[in-house]
């Protein structure tokens, strides 16, 4: 702490001597100066990493000192240590961006607590924060052994969820210990998925709330009670980055969080559409196959959505009015803005926002885009930027003057792919990285979960040998030949499709107004 140094401006700092042995006494360089135009000429000359000014000073005010600080050295926090209790004042200094205020006659360690807020709070915090995590690192390492129910897995998910989000600033050690607890977890869900999946689908098991449920569930019950209800899903949206985002609509809106599991393939083909009809894919190509697209097809596999949700509300027997809109920049989300006063007309209005998608694909695909999102914290921070900054914010914070009831929810999310694992097919197989489907796969069973009856899953079979496997873990397909450039071109992204707690436990979240 030697290193810290601090400016103290008052011209009173003779009564301040104790206060400055003090914090030298806790190893704090300490400058003082009586008034405001020599501590200008100190921030011109050293570099401070925090400074403490009076108001009522000779020469110039402490107010006017701040103002003239924060156009030398804007970085450095200040606090204002002075005897001025007017409510002015104190709002001016607050207008000025001061990180504390701090009323005379103070106390040593009043000046101390400040400093520890301003300076060393990211170290405190991070300290702290490792030191709990080490602390619970055996309980939840009991708790992912022991989890054997949907529920118990959502909350594991939700605790790791927390503590990568917290352990963000924390060393290298602790988040390779947390990531290591993190590949221990997907190993365990893997073979939670592999042993409940089938009795899930074909009902011999009981299920947990799954893409075709949606409607069912959430939609129908709240227009059924005479509730107007929007429904926004974002493509490709994990629960962390739900998380960091929260905050900004806590501000807008009450929210009630749960998590819901994605279908297999947990991709927007097989996931959306069974969100949009309340079928299983099986069933759409069945009962509509104008509707369903098959893998080898190059038209666009989500084109039907809104055919999809006519069919549903008619094999319901509703007849809801509804909208569906397609959200893929900007200009349509202010665009949608604009139509909002009209689209409150209808009971169910659909909107697919699908920037995240976009972003996950173009981190594969672009170098720059790669290097901006270069890991789990970059990805959920450039997630927060786009909500901040982008119309998106504006078109919820319009939803939050409206009396509809708000459902947020996604498709499937990804996860950052690190370790290839080899398999055989035809030309006529898949692309996806992290399940394949066609004739006469080759493939280590050990490292994947096969679906070889597809009809088991309530999946399409294209053929009668077509048989289904998923990735589980950070595990991605690669072909043998050219495999070093599958390995070197496709590791470390974000990829969707198989089977990982970021993939299938989904958030599905139900927000009303608090401005109604």
């Amino acid at each position: 702490m030697a290193n810290y140094r601090l400016l103290w401006a008052d011209d009173e700092i003779e009564l301040l001597k104790s206060h400055i042995l003090f914090l030298k006494g806790k190893g704090y360089e300490v400058d003082t100066v009586t008034n405001g135009w020599d501590a200008l000429d100190q921030c011109v000359n050293e570099n401070y990493d925090l400074i403490l000014l009076d108001e009522n000073m000779p020469g110039i005010s402490g107010l006017e000192t701040l103002k003239r600080i924060k156009e030398k050295a804007p970085q450095v926090p200040v606090v204002m240590v002075t005897k001025s209790e007017e409510e002015n004042i104190m709002n001016q200094a607050i207008g000025s961006q001061i990180a504390d205020y701090l009323i005379k006659p103070v106390n040593p360690t009043q000046i101390l607590l400040s400093l520890k807020k301003n300076i060393h709070q990211k170290d405190i915090r991070a300290e702290v924060t490792q030191n709990r995590y080490q602390q619970s690192f055996g309980s939840l390492a009991m708790e992912i052994g022991d989890a054997s129910t949907f529920e118990q897995w959502t909350e594991v998910y939700k605790k790791l969820t927390r503590w990568e989000q917290e352990l963000m600033q924390a060393d290298g050690a602790m988040r390779e210990m947390l990531t290591m607890q993190k590949a221990e977890a997907n190993q365990g869900f893997a073979k939670f998925v592999k042993k409940n999946y089938l009795g899930w689908i074909d009902g011999t098991r009981p299920r947990p709330i799954m893409s075709p449920d949606i409607f069912k569930h959430k939609v129908l019950p709240a227009l059924g009670n005479g509730e107007k209800v929007t429904l926004v899903v974002v493509d490709n949206f994990r629960f962390d980055q739900w998380r960091t985002i929260a905050p900004e609509l806590s501000e807008l809106f009450t929210y009630d969080e749960q998590l819901y599991c994605s279908i297999l393939p947990t991709a927007t083909q097989y996931a959306r559409n069974a969100i949009f009809s309340g079928l299983m894919p099986a069933d759409i190509e069945h009962l509509f196959p104008t509707l369903w697209v098959d893998e080898d097809s190059e038209e666009g596999k989500n084109l039907n959505e809104a055919p999809l949700i006519q069919t549903l509300l008619e094999r319901y027997r509703r007849r809801h009015t509804f909208s569906y809109h397609k959200i893929n920049d900007s200009q349509a989300a202010e665009k949608l803005v604009e139509q909002l006063p009209n689209l409150m007309k209808n009971d169910l209005n659909v909107i697919v926002l699908n920037f995240i998608d976009m972003l996950s694909h173009a981190r594969t695909e672009s170098r720059m885009v790669r290097e901006l999102a270069n890991n789990e914290a970059a990805y959920r921070s450039i997630t927060l930027s786009w909500f901040q900054h982008s119309a998106v914010s504006a078109l919820f914070r319009a939803l939050a003057q409206t009396d509809r009831t708000l459902l947020l929810t996604t498709d499937h999310g990804s996860i950052r792919c690190g370790n290839p694992i080899k398999v055989i097919g035809d030309r006529n197989t898949n692309t996806n990285l992290r399940y394949k489907l066609g004739k006469n796969l080759s493939y280590n069973p050990k490292e994947v979960f096969a679906i070889t009856n597809p009809r088991q899953a309530q999946l399409p079979a294209p053929n009668i040998s077509t048989s289904y496997i998923f990735a589980t873990g950070d595990n991605f397909f690669a072909y043998p030949n050219n495999y070093n450039y599958y390995v070197t071109y496709f590791r470390d992204t974000f990829q969707h499709g198989g089977i990982s707690l970021e993939e299938m436990l989904i958030p599905l979240i139900t927000l009303k107004g608090k401005k109604r």
